[in-house]
């Protein structure tokens, strides 16, 4: 685990984002619980059940300091997300006692174990002390986080796809796989979603989480999930967005959409660019999470995350991209987020996430500790952005100046009492996020989307297009559009190889990566994306793994090459310049593995294992099942258990802890070790050689990891006053942030 000896000061400072101007607090280590007494309010130190800024609120009665706390008839309510222990997977006893205190349940959320619930600011600690309550956290705000790409990702290579023309071409683009984007909108008639016939979208679906309205602070029901159950199809109904004549009227899901499955066509304006995704022929499941303000609750999340889990298997959804960002300094073992993430990874989705674009204080001064949630959960693909500089070339590119740094900073309470940053390494890899060129959303009358009416200047106007129906583009820049790149690079992998679970998805990613010169884990994580020699590692697999390891039928150790098929070189040439891949993963949330043994099974590809922090989890889909329900498709809550032994990694893994050493900024060693230098010893084969494999044992294995010493990270996880924001922020271009000439230098 990375050390826990960093206590940097507390601070107050504000940042501005370029719509709400959100406030950026960062707080100490005290994590308070109220104690209601004799009319008085008073507090002391509680392991980690109640989320910071909600005890900040509750002791704070009447001012209203967040959206999500309210008075009602001269007394105070909060709206607040109970996460359960999953003994009682429909959480029946909490909701009785939350109605038994008054308050109401807005929605139940199965897939995630989680419910929104309002009650008196009062009865949060009484709430929270229930032993089968796990976390209570606030109902927090969201908004937005804000072709060349197909040609500097490797995505051209004939490996991946082969053109005669850019509507003739050969090879992986996606087909078949279904991308969920949880965002603001997906203009479904945009020429961009167009299928091979250029006559369908590949919007598949459209749904609008906030019509469901579970904050409304009226609502008083809950939603059954049954198959062909008339609740359901109410629900289903009322969440339609199919058509909704602007589904996007903030502009930046549309844009996330394109870039992840964005297809080419031939545009009426000659000067319009190519803005061909990484998967242009994957189907999109638009979940709208967002208003047209750009805002939305972490309930709202939940909720699209859910309805996503539910339908995965039956419309295939094996990608999800989470292009926002929760404001919390939980844990991942009980941030709400991070738990609803979990749960898909869980299911056998492939979740993507942007890391943040918090990479620099108000001073202009690179930070570390800033990966937002649920970006800082170990199961998900944690993504930073790459300044290109307008090249395709690789050997060029630098990580943007805002991209988010790690470790993650949430905090949890160890075996002994003692409180504890999560640390994990992130992010896992970085993708091209600066001044990309993607489809910008209208209403039907050509009215634009609100980023575009509020920063033309910048978005539209450098582009010098005319504004023609369903072919709109503009500029964002940001890790949420370096995440769907990702996205869409997964897509490609899913369709090479249908048999990889999330896990082996993010292994290929991060081992396939190219270490970016002078940048460290810290900033890039294993390295830049390269789909060319992700698609080549996916072809190499077997394509029953996925189906073995849900089975148990395969061992620690059993080689994953298919039969005939050659173990990669780890070489890629793209665009002229040739590369060793990083060769390495993150595992155990701090450790780095490598080594030819990765080519053979190991268990940590199970998707339903996590394992961070020394604990090890597992967590279990359970399906709905019945006269008339398809088995194994619907997903109606989640078990997870703490095994007492459980193999994680086999024989002859190469582990790069020792040689990373004690993390210094100043020496760049340990966390701070350029990626690359790493990247070399592995691959000369030094490193500590596991002789036996590492297995859990009474519950702690490899709880170290790279270790942190220096004071250098901030004490705390980040805290937004309102909550989740998109990852992208509203990063404009690289140069509204800090010019690339700055003489901060480069990362």
């Amino acid at each position: 685990m990375l050390a826990t000896t960093i206590a940097g000061p507390r601070a107050a400072m504000r940042a501005a984002f370029a719509a709400s101007a959100a406030l950026i607090r960062l707080a100490g280590f005290g994590l308070l619980c109220l104690i209601i007494g004799s009319g008085a309010v008073q507090a002391r130190e509680r392991p980690g059940k109640i989320a910071r800024d909600l005890m900040d609120e509750v002791a704070a009665p009447g001012q209203q300091r967040a959206r999500w706390s309210r008075t009602i008839g001269g007394v105070p309510y909060v709206q607040v997300i109970v996460v359960g222990d999953g003994s009682d997977p429909d959480m029946s006893d909490v909701r009785d006692h939350v109605r038994m205190l008054g308050g109401s349940v807005h929605a139940v959320h199965p897939g995630v174990r989680a419910m929104t619930v309002q009650v008196r600011a009062s009865d949060v600690a009484v709430l929270s002390e229930r032993s089968d309550v796990l976390s209570v956290s606030p109902n927090r705000s969201t908004q937005r986080t804000a072709s060349t790409l197909e040609v500097v990702t490797g995505a051209t290579m004939p490996a991946v796809r082969s053109y005669s023309s850019k509507s003739a071409y050969t090879g992986a683009d996606g087909t078949g796989i279904g991308i969920a984007i949880l965002d603001s909108g997906v203009m479904r008639s945009h020429r961009a979603f167009v299928d091979k016939t250029g006559l369908a979208s590949r919007v598949k679906r459209n749904v609008n989480m906030l019509n469901g309205n579970v904050a409304n602070w009226t609502g008083t029901g809950t939603t059954s999930l049954m198959p062909g159950s008339p609740a359901l199809a109410a629900y289903e109904a009322s969440i339609s967005a199919d058509l909704a004549l602007t589904p996007d009227g903030y502009g930046h899901g549309t844009h996330v959409a394109s870039v992840a499955a964005g297809r080419y066509f031939a545009p009426l304006d000659s000067r319009a660019q190519d803005i061909n995704g990484l998967a242009p022929n994957a189907n999109l499941y638009d979940v709208k999470v967002l208003s047209d303000l750009g805002m939305g609750t972490v309930s709202d999340a939940l909720e699209g995350i859910q309805w996503v889990i539910y339908h995965a298997k039956e419309y295939n959804i094996r990608v999800m991209n989470v292009s926002l960002a929760a404001s919390s300094t939980e844990s991942w073992q009980t941030d709400p987020l991070c738990v609803a993430v979990r749960s898909a990874t869980a299911a056998g989705i492939t979740v993507v996430v942007a890391g943040g674009n918090f990479g620099l204080n108000v001073q202009g001064k690179e930070i570390y500790g800033r990966v937002s949630s649920p970006g800082n959960d170990p199961s998900v693909i944690t993504v930073g952005a790459v300044n290109i500089h307008n090249t395709v070339a690789r050997n060029d590119d630098t990580v943007n100046f805002f991209s988010s740094r790690g470790p993650t900073r949430g905090t949890y309470i160890d075996a002994q009492g003692v409180k504890r940053p999560d640390n994990l390494l992130k992010p896992d890899l970085v993708a091209p996020g600066n001044r990309l060129v993607g489809a910008a959303a209208t209403s039907p009358v050509l009215s634009w989307n609100l980023l575009a009416q509020l920063y033309g200047s910048t978005l539209v106007t450098p582009l010098g297009l005319n504004k023609v129906l369903n072919e709109t583009q503009m500029l964002l820049s940001g890790t949420s559009i370096a995440a769907p790149a990702v996205a869409g690079a997964a897509a490609l992998l899913l369709q090479t190889n249908p048999g990889l679970t999330p896990p082996l998805v993010k292994a290929i990613l991060q081992s396939s990566a190219q270490p970016l010169p002078g940048a460290n884990f810290l900033q890039q994580g294993t390295g830049l994306l390269n789909v060319e020699g992700a698609v080549n590692i996916a072809k190499s697999l077997r394509t029953d793994l996925s189906t073995a390891i849900a089975a148990g039928t395969i061992s620690p150790g059993t080689s994953m090459i298919a039969a005939g098929k050659a173990i990669p070189t780890g070489l890629s040439s793209i665009n002229g310049a040739s590369f060793n891949w990083s060769g390495m993963i993150f595992v155990g949330g701090n450790h780095i593995v490598g080594g030819s043994a990765l080519i053979y099974y190991q268990p940590i590809f199970d998707p339903r294992i996590t394992w961070a922090n020394g604990v090890v989890r597992m967590r279990q889909p359970v399906y709905w099942s019945g006269i008339g329900i398809a088995a194994n498709t619907y997903v109606k809550s989640f078990t997870e258990t703490r095994p007492s032994s459980q193999t994680l990694l086999g024989n002859g893994v190469m582990l790069g802890d020792s040689l990373a050493g004690t993390s210094s900024l100043l020496g760049k060693t340990g966390a701070f070790l350029p990626t690359a230098t790493m990247q070399g010893w592995l691959n000369q084969g030094s490193g500590t050689r596991l002789a036996s494999g590492v297995a859990l044992s009474q519950g702690l294995i490899l709880s170290e990891g790279l270790i942190l010493s220096e004071g250098l990270i901030l004490s705390e996880g980040l805290i937004l006053s309102e909550g989740l924001i998109l990852s992208e922020g509203l990063i404009l271009s690289e140069g509204l942030i800090l010019s690339e000439n700055s003489s901060l230098g480069e990362p």
